[in-house]
């Protein structure tokens, strides 16, 4: 490739490329005018390399000034490159890092085997997770607890064995719905078209993009998921009836239509988000609580409005660095619809429906007086308001993303709590 190449690269924090040297044009096969702004400086590497190594070589970069190394990077074409790269961290004029800068020039006396990065055990499993968006399922445990808290409250025995048959089913059915909307995102192009994602909050996975698993291999994954979790719902259905089967196959339809035609329902006007609502909080909560009593009871609907609210408020924050992509490519969402800075009261009122309607419960004698523990979480709220208020279309809105996926699981788990415990023995 010839050793008078030198390609100079500089991101931002987030690894958007901001400057393609004519270098790297030559070393790695784009024009720059289809790098800057559009693609990620993880996008010239493998996404094992990525997970596993790239974020730890930043992170030296920062702490002693710089990192340096060889790897294997990939070129446009998906030929690869063993290169030695050299990142130092980027600041502006008062000295605060704002990105990163790679001076890559080829090796031409070693090969793409030699100078690979090993890739740990722990690394592969990782990849799995971020593949599967396992930390997500938290939006899965918090309604089936609340539905077994639901059954306790109303004077029957929970069985746990039952309760984790059930989380198991509900864990795989979420499992499909993330790895069938990644890959119907991806084929509708509308990944593709996002620029501004933020892992692991919105834009999906990424895995498809990172290399991590072929399109057809992530289409598998939500086959067998779907698959096994309809296995896993055939000895819940013998317990508690056909209800059952009627609230499974409206999560699987809604989750798998959620992204995949002809029906899209995240693209039109505020559907999907009513949709994951509903499918996440009265839906979940109430099957929860019919696979305990074998009987579906208005208390573990009303359970529900709260914890739904609260997983569309996280849906809801996490499309606003999407707006972009998600509007190039016709998909609707309620960011879409009404602008990111109009649509941030949207994102206050899920929030304050949410707490309102406990406190509502709680004074009507729906549920115990101590489930208002669960407003405790409120503080938290304010702060995610007072970010995306601020940052919302930018970087800097990550800690509202994170914090409304906290805000779920705090309030969720006290909300259970005040339920089961306040409940008369």
């Amino acid at each position: 490739m010839g050793k008078n190449i030198k390609s100079v690269i500089t991101c931002d924090l987030d690894g958007k490329v901001e400057t393609f040297s004519e270098g790297a044009e030559g070393l790695f096969g784009y024009k720059s005018k289809e790098v800057i702004g559009k693609l990620r400086v993880s996008d010239f590497s493998d996404g094992q390399v990525v997970l596993g190594h790239v974020v730890n070589w930043l992170k030296i970069a920062v702490e002693k000034g710089e990192w340096e190394g060889d790897t294997v990077f990939l070129s446009k074409n998906k030929t690869e490159i063993p290169c030695h790269i050299k990142i130092t961290p980027t600041k502006d004029k008062n000295g605060e890092h704002i990105g990163y800068c790679g001076v890559t020039t080829p090796l031409d006396n070693k090969t793409a085997d030699q100078v690979r990065p090993k890739i740990s055990m722990m690394t592969k499993i990782f990849t799995w997770l971020v593949i599967m968006r396992l930390p997500f399922l938290t939006a899965t445990f918090v309604p089936l607890f609340a539905g077994a808290a639901v059954a306790n409250m109303l004077g029957y025995t929970v069985s746990w064995a039952w309760l984790g048959l059930t989380i198991l089913g509900g864990s795989l059915l979420h499992i499909g719905t993330n790895t069938a909307n990644d890959y119907y995102d991806h084929t509708s192009g509308t990944d593709e078209a996002n620029v501004n994602y933020m892992v692991p909050f919105s834009g999906g996975s990424r895995s498809i993009q990172m290399g991590l698993i072929s399109p057809k291999g992530m289409l598998t994954v939500s086959i067998v998921a779907f698959t096994l979790s309809a296995v896993v719902g055939v000895p819940l259905i013998q317990k508690a009836g056909l209800p059952v089967l009627w609230l499974g196959l409206i999560g699987f339809l809604s989750g798998l239509f959620y992204t995949a035609p002809p029906f899209r329902f995240a693209s039109r006007r505020g559907l999907g988000e009513l949709l994951i609502g509903l499918n996440f909080g009265p839906l979940m909560v109430a099957g929860s609580t019919l696979v305990q009593t074998g009987k579906l009871h208005p208390e573990a609907f009303l359970a529900g409005i709260p914890i739904g609210l609260l997983v569309a408020a996280i849906v809801y924050v996490n499309e606003f660095p999407d707006h972009d992509g998600d509007k190039a490519t016709g998909k609707n969402t309620l960011i879409v619809v009404f602008g990111p800075e109009k649509a941030r009261v949207g994102f206050v009122i899920l929030i304050s429906g949410a707490f309102l309607s406990i406190a509502i419960m709680a004074a009507n004698g729906t549920f115990p007086m101590l489930t208002l523990i669960s407003l405790l979480a409120s503080y938290f709220a304010i702060n995610i308001v007072k970010v995306l208020y601020k940052f919302y279309d930018n970087r800097l809105l990550q800690p509202a993303n994170a914090g409304t996926i906290n805000l779920h699981a705090i309030t969720g788990i006290l909300f259970c709590i005040g339920i089961w415990l306040g409940s008369p023995i």
